[in-house]
């Protein structure tokens, strides 16, 4: 698998782990689930995923660590 396949594919799980866990977050925060306000679930979601890219672009520590293997 070449480097940028192996980026896009450790980028993309940790940008996905990112929006679940903010997703989560911003759920629990109602009380209870019919107050839920999906639209800014939605949106923070989003922006978390998009910074875990841009955040990957300065390095993802499970791809040094294979090459250093």
């Amino acid at each position: 698998m070449t480097n940028f396949k192996r980026w896009i594919a450790a980028a993309g799980v940790r940008a996905i782990k990112t929006v679940a866990q903010t997703a989560v977050a911003t759920i629990s925060t109602s009380a209870i689930m019919s107050e839920v306000n999906w639209p800014v679930v939605a949106s923070a979601s989003l922006l978390a995923g998009i910074l875990s890219l841009l955040t990957s672009i300065a390095g993802l520590p499970e791809l040094e660590e294979e090459e250093e293997a």
